[in-house]
């Protein structure tokens, strides 16, 4: 059954060229181990009125959007895999939390099982 990772962040608005840079770069490391998706989103329309928003729901502070982000797997096995090549790669050893154009401490993130895929 597919799996995705799934990842809320909270980044300056200032910052999300430097977002993108990264992710383009961690991207390609994930998709060349075998991920088979992989998708960062910023914030357009999070002003709504059902339910929580994501700005309220983030704790977005003034300056602050967030980041909606997944990455599709044949499986969480398939996930798990991926994942071990992924955080061996010297690529992204050299990318620490100080590098991040976030605050990495108001990251969400977790794995989820598909159980719609239309």
């Amino acid at each position: 059954m597919a799996y995705i990772d799934g990842f809320v962040v909270v980044c300056p608005k200032k910052k999300i060229d430097a977002y993108r840079r990264i992710s383009r770069k961690v991207g390609k490391v994930w998709k060349e181990y075998g991920a088979l998706d992989y998708r960062e989103c910023v914030a357009d329309d999070i002003a709504v009125k059902f339910g929580t928003p994501f700005g309220k729901l983030a704790r977005l502070k003034p300056g602050e959007t967030v980041i909606f982000s997944w990455i599709g797997y044949k499986s969480k096995r398939h996930r798990d895999a991926v994942n071990r090549k992924v955080m061996a790669d010297p690529r992204l050893a050299s990318m620490g939390p100080e590098l991040m154009p976030f605050d990495m401490k108001r990251m969400s993130y977790g794995g989820f099982q598909v159980i719609v895929d239309l």
